[in-house]
């Protein structure tokens, strides 16, 4: 890839993602890549360039944002026009394809540099962070906070979780509150235990409050 590809790659995405307000936007894709760097730090073997271009490019084809993620054209074509090699680029996509969480049919990335970037990803989705973006999403797409007579659907496969219009609250029993047992590496099992347990939290909270309990 060309020496500048990383930062042209930032520079993209921001615009790409101007006046985004679902939580997959410009500020994601940066935590999903810092996240991804920290964790490199742990795995030494993996390929920082693969890992880094992985992490800022994995949301432009998501099809919750009206995307091709079958083709990639936007990450395959950024890519393209940067300087990356076929080999570099197969990589790349190939992890992309592989991170996405899809209910049962869900799939751990073939490679160390996937397994990082997917445990990246997903760390974003859970904890504090992940709380808001659930909130952010929900309300973007007019889902309620809570109904009470809502059953969460323990198993869906990758059309049913995708076709899913749950509240925002069955979302942490849909996905949520099982990221932290799908970590790949170590450093993932680590920060997840924590922001699993900051979730816990917050549905108790969550649940008193609802209840009236003062």
């Amino acid at each position: 890839m060309d020496p500048g590809s990383k930062k042209a790659a930032m520079e993209f995405i921001e615009k790409f993602y101007e006046g985004e307000s679902t939580g997959h936007d410009y500020w994601h894709s940066i935590r999903v890549y810092n996240m991804a760097m920290a964790i490199c730090d742990t795995e030494p073997e993996a390929d920082r360039d693969i890992v880094g271009m992985a992490a800022l490019l994995h949301d432009l084809d998501d099809r919750k944002l009206g995307g091709d993620d079958e083709n990639l054209p936007v990450a395959s074509g950024f890519l393209k026009t940067h300087g990356a090699t076929q080999s570099e680029t197969k990589r790349i996509i190939e992890i992309i394809h592989q991170i996405s969480f899809k209910g049962e049919d869900s799939v751990v990335p073939a490679c160390i540099e996937g397994k990082i970037v997917q445990d990246a990803d997903r760390l974003d989705a859970i904890g504090a962070i992940g709380i808001a973006r659930t909130f952010a999403y929900g309300g973007a797409h007019k889902r309620p906070i809570w109904n009470p007579n809502n059953r969460p659907k323990e198993k869906m496969s990758a059309e049913e979780y995708y076709g899913s219009r749950s509240d925002s609250i069955a979302h942490f029993y849909e996905k949520l509150l099982k990221l932290r047992s799908m970590m790949n590496t170590d450093e993932g099992k680590r920060v997840a235990q924590r922001r699993h347990d900051c979730m816990l939290i917050y549905l108790d909270e969550f649940m008193d409050e609802w209840n009236g309990k003062r």
